[in-house]
């Protein structure tokens, strides 16, 4: 099927026999044990709801497995504690989300699990931190906040030529925009918060990859208990419906803006992968289907004042809604990292990340015009 389609459809569920075309949703904790095969319960990922939600996303990221989560954060960090053990050792792209950097800084250690993060993106970067421990290498593209685009092919190459899990946050791409699965890498994670979620109204998560990995990363999840609600489910399922309409939208206008931003002259940097001058182009134009809703840029003068200057685009935390909003990594994303890890990845107090919603063009461009002149 089309992804349109898959996104509509994927693998629905309909036992109800009025002719609803929507899965009911079934908020029951507790369920018969003694006629109903597989014991069922929230937490252990496998009522109605959770299943036809998680079977829809791994069919959109072309997985075998997937489980969602309660957040981004649980998918993440379930996942890493599932795959790795004391005396591990496990390679970080350097300058990803800051919240999983600052997570897995604090908390892999305290279980004896060794974490390097790179300088770059580059091949080199990640080879020469290869140790005989080490078990996993996590990327992240395009990162956050600063857009760069890895080599999926390179590190794909790198990973199997020395037997390691492959693990990507797919989520300012989103399953419409780069299938991560596809080109070979191992596991998929998402905040479903963001693109998946996509009205800046629910809090999830979602992982999908192979069955074999996919028995792991469940075992630990049950054991965590990171699994999500029933309505959340529902409104996830009705969320992802529209996410190729959403998604493709976004992409168009994001490209917009970008360009529009560029010839201003009134910023000092812009970080798209659609424009032809990003280092990372050539490679996203490869893997990718789209370029994304993701742009971000330094403003000349103060980021704050600058925001504030503006109407129509709200300043706010999150991204991936409808609505056009703008944040500062300084002060939201990346606030946890040290001004020298900062510095490290490039984040400058001038820097400002646009999440682009799914309005008009024009009117995102003449509010970013108008607060650029004033």
């Amino acid at each position: 099927m089309n992804i349109l389609t898959k996104c509509v459809h994927g693998e629905e569920v309909n036992i109800e026999k009025n002719g609803g075309v929507l899965t009911p949703i079934y908020t029951s904790t507790a369920y018969d044990y003694l006629d109903s095969g597989p014991l069922n319960y929230p937490r252990y990922f496998n009522t109605i709801n959770q299943k036809e939600v998680a079977d829809k996303i791994k069919i959109l990221e072309k997985g075998e497995f997937g489980l969602v989560f309660s957040s981004g954060m649980a998918a993440i960090t379930t996942t890493l504690m599932a795959l790795l053990k004391h005396g591990d050792h496990a390679i970080f792209q350097g300058d990803i989300y800051g919240g999983t950097h600052y997570a897995v800084s604090q908390e892999l250690k305290k279980f004896g699990i060794e974490v390097s993060f790179t300088d770059d993106i580059t091949d080199d970067s990640f080879r020469k931190l290869l140790k005989e421990n080490t078990k996993a290498v996590y990327i992240e593209t395009p990162s956050n906040p600063l857009l760069k685009i890895v080599n999926l092919k390179e590190i794909v190459a790198m990973c199997k030529s020395r037997d390691l899990i492959s693990i990507i946050d797919n989520t300012f791409a989103s399953p419409i925009n780069q299938t991560p699965i596809f080109w070979g890498i191992d596991v998929v994670t998402h905040s479903g918060t963001k693109y998946l979620g996509g009205h800046s109204d629910i809090t999830c998560g979602a992982v999908v990859t192979s069955n074999e990995l996919g028995d792991k990363i469940y075992k630990t999840a049950v054991n965590l208990g990171g699994s999500l609600d029933p309505q959340t489910c529902y409104l996830l399922d009705r969320s992802l419906k529209t996410l190729a309409l959403r998604v493709r939208q976004q992409n168009s206008t994001a490209q917009e803006i970008a360009e529009f931003l560029k010839d201003s002259g009134k910023v000092n940097g812009v970080y798209y992968p659609g424009l032809k001058d990003h280092p990372g182009h050539e490679v996203a134009n490869e893997q990718m289907n789209g370029f994304g809703g993701m742009l971000s840029f330094e403003v000349k003068g103060d980021a704050d004042e600058f925001v504030k200057k503006l109407q129509l685009i709200k300043p706010a935390i999150s991204l991936g809604g409808v609505e056009t909003t703008i944040s500062s990594p300084v002060k939201t994303s990346h606030s946890k990292l040290t001004d020298e890890e900062r510095k490290k990845a490039g984040i400058k107090d001038s820097l400002l990340r646009l999440s682009v919603g799914i309005e008009d063009s024009t009117d995102l461009i003449a509010d970013l015009k108008k607060a650029l002149k004033s």
